[in-house]
């Protein structure tokens, strides 16, 4: 079984958010922090994992990753601080 990942990445100031899908989130997680793809997350410094879902399949990955791209930025930031209340960066852990 393959596994992928849903996640939600922020700025140090929490002022941004990226939502993202992976099949290996270790090594995407490695690509924002290090800055190695221009775009976005490079421009507004978004190196922070403060949110991530596996999922079984790449359909249910991609869905659920339009579907939190969907949502307002008050819906976002209650399902972080649902599982990470204090914004840690999870990936430092």
């Amino acid at each position: 079984m393959h596994e992928y990942y849903v996640y939600i990445m922020s700025n140090p100031g929490r002022t941004v958010l990226y939502v993202g899908v992976t099949n290996s989130l270790e090594r995407r997680v490695a690509e924002h922090k290090s800055h190695a793809l221009p775009g976005f997350t490079d421009k507004y410094n978004v190196i922070d994992l403060v949110y991530y879902e596996q999922c079984g399949h790449i359909e249910d990955a991609i869905q659920r990753e339009k579907q939190l791209k969907g949502w307002s930025r008050k819906k976002k930031n209650a399902l972080v601080e649902s599982l990470n209340p204090d914004w840690r960066d999870l990936a430092a852990e």
